[in-house]
């Protein structure tokens, strides 16, 4: 779970952040390690809390206004992932909720801007919002989780080789190329992702629609620090078991949906897609069942 989260965060600062930076003097702001000046917060109108990434609506509301952002990639500050796999869920629900629903309240304002220019525009709208923060989530769980596993069953609609591995196979080392030591892990991470794409897609249409869980904001969980600290602290005991809590039923439900799909092509596919189909429903079933980010003892 540590690699994979750093595989995804290492493109996301030193692809995303650095590009941005360089190309269009803006990326989204992360809410720390970040020096602002005071007269670029007051004209874009101070902290708000319309959404829950404040941080990034501050940042596009700035770049609006002119200001220019700058990523400095040979600085490091230390940082800390989530402590569980319940706390990480809720951080990518805020993450993939928070983008989404930040675009719905701005695209007019970003459309009807004076100060920037058609080609920061096009990039704030298509790239930094619409690709990245929108259709990434809901194209990845939908042509891997849900149309590829349906031409199983129904065999007239053929998906291209560009389609099915050449363009994916690109995606995925672009991706991972900023941390090679987690290189073999790289077919855990997609199942990963793949998996994960679920609960970030529906927290992308709760931000878009603007209902049920748009505005929850949950401090993410992390206890490294405190635990380093106190060396003698005994390791966390193992949580009891509570079914709304460690069950996800649309994870199981589409563990199912894929297990079946992999029986149906074992028996009378050809192009042996249950080889994938089985390892990506076990996953999907590890997630669900909440056996993922659990407390070990070492004792």
């Amino acid at each position: 779970m540590t690699r994979m989260q750093e595989m995804s965060l290492n493109y996301h600062f030193s692809v995303e952040q650095e590009v941005g930076s360089s190309t269009y003097a803006f990326f989204g702001f992360n809410g720390t390690a970040g020096v602002w000046r005071i007269a670029a917060l007051n004209e874009a109108g101070g902290w708000k809390d319309r959404t829950t990434v404040e941080d990034m609506d501050l940042a596009v509301r700035a770049s609006l206004k002119g200001w220019k952002f700058l990523y400095l990639d040979d600085l490091r500050v230390k940082n800390e992932l989530p402590s569980t796999f319940k706390a990480y869920r809720y951080q990518q629900h805020r993450w993939s909720c928070g983008p989404a629903n930040l675009f719905r309240k701005m695209i007019k304002e970003i459309v009807m801007n004076k100060k920037v220019t058609l080609w920061k525009k096009v990039h704030v709208i298509y790239s930094f919002f619409f690709v990245r923060k929108i259709v990434a989530h809901i194209i990845t769980f939908v042509f891997y989780c849900v149309v590829l596993p349906l031409t199983v069953v129904v065999p007239e609609v053929e998906v291209p080789k560009w389609g099915l591995v050449y363009i994916p196979s690109i995606i995925t080392v672009l991706n991972s190329v900023g941390t090679p030591r987690s290189l073999h892990l790289v077919i855990f991470w997609i199942v990963f992702e793949n998996v994960i794409s679920l609960h970030r897609t529906k927290a992308t249409f709760i931000g878009l629609l603007e209902t049920g869980r748009v505005n929850e904001w949950i401090v993410t969980e992390k206890l490294g620090d405190a635990l380093k600290a106190n060396k003698s602290t005994k390791a966390p005991k193992k949580p009891r078991f509570r079914l709304g809590e460690r069950l996800h039923l649309l994870e199981i439900l589409t563990g199912f949906y894929l297990l079946t799909c992999g029986l149906y092509d074992l028996a009378y596919g050809q192009y042996r897609y249950y080889l994938y189909l089985f390892v990506q429903a076990v996953a999907f079933f590890i997630v669900g069942t909440g056996y993922v980010g659990t407390f070990v003892s070492h004792s």
